[in-house]
Formats: C-alpha cells, sequence, structure tokens
C-alpha cells in the first residue's frame, strides 16, 4: 500500500499547479482559445467533481453531492464535447476553485482515516492515485490549451534547463532482439493505470532507435528539402490532411524562423527536440530520413529493459526517483530541454531523454495487453482502444516536460488521433537492425 505521506504530498503538488495555472482574471478562465480544448475554468471544476466522485462517493452517481445532478452534470466528459462546453452554464471561477477547496478538505480528511481495503477489492491507496493522476493529465490539458491562446503572455518563459551536448543529434542505439518483459503488474507499480496492465513477455526483433528525440534542426532541413511539398514521403491520409490543412512547419513555427510558445515569439533553438508535430508529420519525416517510427514494444524495451540483468528498470536510468538532473518533467520549464542535457538519465541501452521533453508518436494503435482489466475508470482506456469505434488513435510514449514526475513510468501510455499538434509531441527514429 501507498504511504498515506506520499500521496498526500503529491495530492498537494497537483494542486499547487492548478492553481498556478488558473492564476489569471476570470475573463480569461471562461474563454475558449480553440474548439479542441475545453475553458480553464471547467477542467477546474471537473477536477473536483471527479475527486468528489471518487474519493467520497465511491464512484456510484446516485449518492448525493455536493453539486445539483444538473450542475455536475456540465462536468461530466463524455456528455459534453469539448467545442460546446464553453456554452455551458458552467460555475464561475470563484465558486468552482471553492468546490475544489471542499471536496480536497474532505478528501484529505478520508485519506487520515485511509483503510487497507474497502471491502470491494479496491485499494484506497490506488483510487487516491488516480485522482492525482487525474488532476495532473488536466493541468497538462490546461497547458495545451494555454500554448493556443493568443494574446498577451500570461505565463513566463519558464525556468532555466541544463545545456545539451553536442554531437548527440542524429545518433543512433542498437537493441538486440529477444524477449522483453512489456507492462507491469500492480504490485511492481500500485499507481499504474488499467492500460498498462498485465506484465506479459514479448519477443522484439533487433533494432536500432534514435539516442535522442529528433531536434528542431534536423527538421528544419526536411522543411527546406521540400519535405512539406513532395507527397513521396507521406502515406495517403497524411498528404491528404496535409494538404487540408496547408501545412508547411510544426504549429507555432512561422515562416521566419521563430516560433510562438505560450504568447512569447522567440527563434527556435536548433538543438531541442521538434514539438507539436502529428503522427502524420511524425512519419512522413521518418520516411524522408531513410528510418521509421518505433513500435511501442520496442520504445519501452530501449527504455525500462536492462539486458544485464534479463529484468526491467523502474526508470531509465535505475531505481532512484526523477530529479531535475535526470529528466525535464514537472512543467516548470515550458518546453523540451536540449538534446544531451541528461546523460546520467540514459537507458541501459545508450538512449536519452526517453522520459520527459516531448511525448514520442509510436506506430501502435492502443490496444488492451493480455489480461487487461478495467478500472475504476472503466471509461479511461477502453474506449479508445482499437476497433471499439472511438476512432483511429496512435500510442505516444515517454511523457513530455509538461507531465508530472509523481505519475510517469516507462509502462505509461498516452492516444492521440494521427491529425493532433496541440499536444507536446514530437519523435525519435528507428530502423530495422
Amino acid at each position: 500500500m501507498i504511504a498515506r505521506e506520499a500521496l498526500a504530498r503529491d495530492l498537494a503538488s497537483a494542486r499547487e499547479r492548478t492553481l498556478r495555472l488558473v492564476e489569471i482574471d476570470d475573463a480569461e478562465l471562461m474563454r475558449q482559445y480553440d474548439p479542441l480544448m475545453s475553458p480553464l475554468v471547467w477542467d477546474l471544476a471537473h477536477i473536483g467533481w471527479q475527486e468528489e466522485m471518487w474519493l467520497l462517493r465511491g464512484n456510484d452517481a446516485r449518492r448525493p453531492g455536493l453539486l445539483s445532478t444538473e450542475v455536475e452534470r456540465l462536468y461530466d466528459a463524455f456528455a459534453h464535447s469539448r467545442a460546446s462546453r464553453v456554452d455551458l452554464p458552467l460555475l464561475p471561477p470563484a465558486d468552482a476553485r471553492a468546490f475544489c477547496d471542499t471536496v480536497r478538505a474532505k478528501a484529505l480528511d478520508a485519506l487520515d482515516v485511509l483503510p487497507a481495503e474497502d471491502g470491494t477489492g479496491v485499494d484506497p491507496a490506488f483510487v487516491f492515485g488516480l485522482v492525482v493522476s487525474h488532476e495532473n493529465q488536466h493541468d497538462e490539458t490546461m497547458l495545451q490549451a494555454l500554448s493556443i491562446r493568443t494574446g498577451p503572455p500570461v505565463l513566463d518563459r519558464g525556468a532555466p534547463l541544463p545545456p545539451g551536448r553536442a554531437g548527440v543529434a542524429g545518433t543512433s542505439v542498437s537493441v538486440p532482439g529477444g524477449p522483453v518483459v512489456l507492462g507491469v503488474t500492480a504490485a511492481d507499480e500500485p499507481l499504474s493505470l488499467d492500460n498498462e496492465r498485465d506484465a506479459h513477455v514479448v519477443d522484439v526483433p533487433s533494432f536500432r532507435i534514435g539516442r535522442v528525440p529528433v531536434t528542431n534542426g534536423e527538421w528544419r532541413e526536411f522543411i527546406d528539402d521540400g519535405g512539406y511539398r513532395e507527397s513521396q514521403w507521406w502515406s495517403e491520409a497524411g498528404w491528404a490532411h496535409r494538404c487540408e490543412g496547408d501545412l508547411m512547419a510544426p504549429k507555432f513555427w512561422s515562416a521566419g524562423g521563430t516560433r510562438r510558445r505560450f504568447g512569447h515569439v522567440e527563434d527556435v533553438p536548433a538543438d531541442e527536440p521538434v514539438q507539436h508535430v502529428s503522427y502524420f508529420e511524425a512519419e512522413a519525416y521518418a520516411a524522408w530520413a531513410g528510418a521509421r517510427l518505433p513500435t511501442e514494444m520496442e520504445w519501452e524495451k530501449a527504455c525500462a529493459w536492462d539486458p544485464a540483468t534479463g529484468s526491467r528498470r523502474r526508470f531509465p536510468w535505475g531505481a532512484s526517483e526523477p530529479t531535475a538532473a535526470l529528466v525535464n518533467l514537472g512543467g516548470v520549464a515550458l518546453r523540451p530541454a536540449p538534446v544531451g542535457a541528461y546523460p546520467a538519465g540514459a537507458s541501459a541501452y545508450g538512449a536519452e531523454q526517453m522520459l520527459g521533453d516531448v511525448w514520442e508518436w509510436t506506430t501502435s494503435a492502443l490496444r488492451p495487453w493480455p489480461g487487461f482489466t478495467s478500472m475504476l475508470y472503466e471509461q479511461y482506456s477502453q474506449p479508445f482502444f482499437e476497433g471499439a469505434g472511438a476512432g483511429d488513435y496512435k500510442v505516444l510514449r515517454g511523457g513530455a516536460w509538461s507531465v508530472a514526475a509523481s505519475i510517469l513510468r516507462p509502462s505509461f501510455r498516452n492516444w492521440d488521433h494521427p491529425i493532433r499538434r496541440q499536444i507536446f509531441s514530437g519523435l525519435r527514429l528507428a530502423w530495422d537492425a
């Protein structure tokens, strides 16, 4: 069971981050920056509503809550599309904050008397961990919204990052073929989510993978060589989307070699991992570079497997917890770190920056691992599995600079439509051996 102190710390850290992101005037919180994103005030109240539902109401909507039935329905993510939420009679920001505060106070009271189990077979500590993960994921969503926002900046330029190293961009490492344990068990990672379980053995053929993610400088070469103008590099669906959207560069890049980042206009740093590219763009770049994107099985092996011990590492570098010397996480930097900035965070195979900086597209569709069982939040994964009818999703791995360190693991799986660019997404190349 996870220690109460650790859960309380992670709850507090997530809430502090949430409140920092909504320290802007009420009119901004009620704005919708793009139909892809909710108004920030919706995310704020939704965080409180989901916490109340899971921790105080036992995930039973029939039990009365702090909000009326009519109001709480406004915050059901499956009942209202993001595009429609701006037109809902949402709680004003002051009321949303007060609601979240009241729920949190009651949740901490419940944490003080947390039992070892609740009689349903669900570890109560896992439910608290799920609340932490949910809030941190919505914080990342709010950062996506703020990145799309136009107008004078409301966030600063971010905390400083360590310098990179020359000579690592464009290099690769070899990963010999053989069996690997993919995924995790509840015993290994008590706070892992349902789509990360259960651990199982797969055989992965030999391959090579980029030592670091693809950089802005490398992407500029793709642009200058006509990569966006030549259909030969693109899939049929990708080329159709490129033409429909008139895509000529990553999102937020200008023709003059600058980018807009949270309202700040700046030169595009050549040594940073490229971000805000879609799966279709990543796929085209890989073809142009004479490579391909990795499968998520290859990605996880390169990240977590230790061939010397024949076992998984908890993190690429080993068992120690993430620190600012090992990885760029937590959202304070507001951008990726230069490639080569974290040599001490390398995996057993020598791949660097596999956690943090940018989400990395893979070729894999989202599928359940063997032994999959839905968790308390039944709608988290299952509706999005391949063949479930929700759409065509591709898996992203590794987390971005925007992800909280407390919720990220090598087994963590993210997914999105292959056209999405507002996410903090990049890529790492792979090759057959």
